[in-house]
């Protein structure tokens, strides 16, 4: 598989088979992602696992536990035109997909509870941050993100960055016992794909190049 393949296949996958993955696999995507830019080499990813008997333990204890205030907008609180209705719509798609119409209101946060259950994958992992980093090393959190999602795609996984767990933070920081200077900035889910369940054929449409980039 070469990069242009692995971009294109790479998607937020919503539904995940029960199949293993291994720590032997999940510790070599991970270093391998250590090798993602970071301004200064300062790398400020901080990365807790789970899977096996940690991730039962997980969700029998943090997964329904009482929402919190995130630390940080995970989108902006005014969010403006174009960009509302991009996220409006990719939202409407996935629920079309489910079956859910928008005055199911019930259904709907029944599904967006499914979140804290990591859409059953098997393995997941929570990314932090020093709370003394700034915009720049939030932007090499992404690059870390990115670079571990191409590389489970070429290893045959799904994955599902999640910042929904920001909504968690503090059951999440409880039960890894987290150090009070690092903020946890999203989840990721990791598994193999469902591909018997339709919202895993959710495509998001993108921007067209010319009314995202200007060339001089």
């Amino acid at each position: 598989m070469d990069v242009s393949q692995a971009v294109d296949q790479r998607m937020s996958v919503r539904a995940f088979t029960d199949q293993d993955v291994s720590r032997a696999l999940l510790e070599e995507l991970l270093q391998k992602s250590a090798r993602a830019p970071s301004g200064g080499n300062v790398q400020p990813w901080r990365v807790f696992v789970l899977q096996g008997e940690a991730m039962q333990r997980f969700r029998s204890t943090v997964s329904d536990a009482p929402v919190n205030k995130p630390e940080y907008d995970i989108y902006p609180r005014d969010l403006g035109e174009p960009y509302r209705t991009s996220r409006f719509k990719v939202g409407e798609d996935m629920y079309n997909l489910l079956g859910i119409p928008r005055e199911d209101k019930a259904a709907r946060l029944a599904r967006l509870a499914q979140n804290y259950h990591f859409f059953g994958a098997p393995a997941a992992f929570f990314c932090y941050i020093d709370r003394q980093m700034g915009p720049p090393q939030w932007s090499d959190l992404g690059m870390f993100l990115q670079t571990f999602m191409l590389l489970a795609v070429e290893a045959g996984l799904g994955t599902c960055a999640q910042e929904a767990w920001a909504m968690k933070s503090e059951a999440v920081s409880r039960f890894f016992d987290a150090p009070d200077e690092l903020m946890l900035f999203c989840g990721m889910a990791v598994g193999h794909i469902d591909a018997s369940q339709p919202v895993n054929t959710l495509r998001s449409e993108r921007t067209p190049l010319n009314e995202f980039a200007t060339f001089a």
